[in-house]
């Protein structure tokens, strides 16, 4: 199985009110409420939403859009991860990846993500968690 997922996290003060939106097209969209913390935390959320639910899929080629250049870019290994809070939650990124024969990670422009960001702010908005199957 081939999936697409657009991601976006975001955070309300950063730290402030954070929440994530995944996006699976046709499959399911999620949107979840994480509580406090940082844009960068809530970016790297929503990437392992996404790659959980595709391991437990049992996908084989994932390709994930962000518009979070900072978390794409350290990702592929263009950007180095300095900050220790979020070494955590790249490192359990990257075992997860390798659960995925075929992976890929782009960046997109936020026009691009309507859906995701729209998601991420509905779990903001309403502090709750919310699961609607797309297919």
């Amino acid at each position: 199985m081939k999936l697409e997922a657009y991601i976006d996290g975001g955070s309300r003060g950063n730290p402030g009110e954070s929440g994530i939106g995944v996006y699976f097209p046709g499959v399911v969209q999620v949107a979840e409420y994480l509580g406090t913390g940082t844009n960068n935390y809530a970016e790297y959320s929503a990437l392992l939403a996404a790659l959980r639910f595709a391991v437990f899929s049992r996908c084989e080629e994932l390709q994930v859009f962000a518009d979070s250049e900072l978390v794409v870019k350290q990702v592929n290994g263009e950007y180095q991860v300095k900050n220790e809070g979020i070494r955590l939650l790249y490192e359990s990124a990257l075992r997860w990846i390798a659960l995925i024969p075929r992976f890929s990670i782009h960046h997109v422009r936020r026009e691009q993500n309507k859906q995701a960001d729209k998601l991420a702010n509905l779990a903001m908005d309403t502090h709750r968690n919310s699961v609607k199957w797309d297919g």
